[in-house]
């Protein structure tokens, strides 16, 4: 039952749609010297990046892009009303201490992979509400600190198998004002938590298909929209086992046809870069968002996009407990 801003079962539509001002992407150097190094803002040299740890240095990354992201518009964290913002670490540890430095009010976020469409979608809210005029959505992750705490240390060289996903050493923030030019937020949906009963730690990708191909197909059946409507539908990070599972759900359900869908933990790396299956982690779509997608808007290579952010929602506890793998997806329209 559709009613205000709400369509369908799932999706908002907003009436004063938040405009996308500014946006950065720092990275890691194997996503540096992937197939879009160019259209990053800054890639760092090593994996500590001048700290003492991994996880400092993740923090680090995330304080570094948001900054980065104020300073295109002359903007202090002063002048920023509401930092949301995420990452995979146990209690978002990166997001908080970076809020702690940054001084911005804050909400932290956890979606796993999909935390930077869940900081989207919360911030456009927020702000088609009144609430807000000038929110900060973020998110990151750091390849050897995720390791450390979902998989085995790396110290240890346990082979990895074709399924396994390259957690990305990424950040993206973006800067959303009430007012001003630029791509705007105008639409939502959003995700259930899907689970297939998938198990396999070593094999996202296929656990979290599902629930993209469900979050799509919802999110063309609210606002009746054709499935050629968007230029691009991207998900991420499905990499290539997950994102080939979610095209055979896609003809199911007769949805978005090729070449308007792609993955960005296909598109962050080539296939020369020994990453099994292809990217994953919440700096994979942040990064490629805004990195490459954003630029191709902004350049009128595309006009009309949706990200549709997965996760998976399981911890190191659930999966030795023998819990299969939980997986939601969020879609976010982003229009030029």
């Amino acid at each position: 039952m559709a009613s205000g801003k709400k369509r369908g079962k799932q999706t908002v539509v907003f009436d004063n749609p938040p405009v996308l001002t500014a946006w950065s992407a720092v990275v890691g150097p194997k996503e540096g010297d992937g197939p879009w190094g160019k259209d990053f803002d800054f890639i760092i040299d090593d994996y500590m990046f001048g700290e003492k740890t991994w996880e400092k240095a993740e923090t680090k990354m995330l304080r570094e892009t948001i900054k980065l992201t104020l300073s295109k518009r002359f903007f202090t964290p002063e002048d920023v009303e509401l930092l949301l913002a995420g990452d995979l670490l146990n209690q978002t540890v990166s997001s908080n201490f970076a809020a702690r430095e940054l001084q911005i009010p804050y909400l932290g976020l956890y979606g796993a992979c999909s935390t930077m469409a869940e900081s989207l979608v919360t911030g456009s809210m927020l702000m088609d509400g009144g609430f807000f005029e000038r929110v900060v959505a973020a998110s990151c992750s750091h390849h050897y600190a995720s390791y450390r705490q979902y998989r085995f240390p790396t110290e240890q060289g346990v082979q990895s198998t074709p399924s396994t996903q390259w957690t990305a050493t990424a950040a993206g923030a973006i800067l959303l004002e009430a007012g001003g030019t630029g791509p705007r937020v105008t639409s939502a949906t959003i995700g259930k938590v899907i689970d297939m009963g998938q198990t396999d730690m070593a094999d996202m990708g296929c656990a979290m298909a599902p629930a993209a191909a469900d979050t799509i197909k919802t999110h063309f059946d609210d606002l009746g929209r054709s499935t050629d409507y968007y230029d691009l539908v991207v998900t991420g990070d499905l990499a290539k086992i997950g994102m080939a599972a979610a095209e055979q759900l896609f003809i199911r359900d007769g949805l978005v046809p090729k070449p308007n869908y792609s993955d960005c933990g296909v598109l962050l790396y080539d296939e020369t870069q020994g990453v099994d299956a292809g990217g994953s982690g919440c700096g994979c779509c942040a990064a490629m968002l805004c990195g490459p997608l954003l630029k191709k808007i902004v350049n009128g290579d595309i006009s009309k996009l949706l990200l549709v952010a997965t996760g998976a929602l399981m911890s190191p506890t659930t999966s030795f407990q023998g819990e299969s793998i939980p997986a939601i997806a969020h879609a976010v329209a982003i229009e030029m």
